[in-house]
């Protein structure tokens, strides 16, 4: 990845108005700026939220708040706590998230 044409700029998050994504339970409020083919997003996962849908896009993703759990469709599973990232490419390896006590993410892809 090459990022290119990004002037500095600070990103009061704050500031950007929240979307509303429905899960199969629960909602994320995604707070979402877009530079070129990147998009950089602030993700908000409400208390019992579980994905509606496989993901194979490719993420890098940070947990600020919370505990996200992560199940690869292959039935692997791995739970992220503040401090803790995963990355994963697009296409590799189909993936939802889910928590049962709410999380706050830092998601580039």
């Amino acid at each position: 990845m090459e990022l290119k044409n990004i002037p500095f700029n600070v990103t009061e998050w704050s500031e950007i108005e929240p979307t509303e994504h429905k899960g199969e339970t629960g909602v994320a409020y995604w707070r979402t700026q877009k530079f070129g083919d990147i998009r950089v997003r602030m993700v908000e996962y409400s208390a019992g939220y579980l994905a509606d849908h496989w993901c194979n896009k490719g993420h890098i993703l940070f947990c600020l708040e919370g505990e996200l759990h992560t199940e690869l469709e292959d039935g692997r599973t791995f739970t992220l706590q503040p401090g803790m990232s995963y990355q994963v490419a697009d296409n590799a390896e189909p993936h939802r998230s889910s928590t049962q006590i709410g999380a706050k993410l830092f998601v580039v892809d």
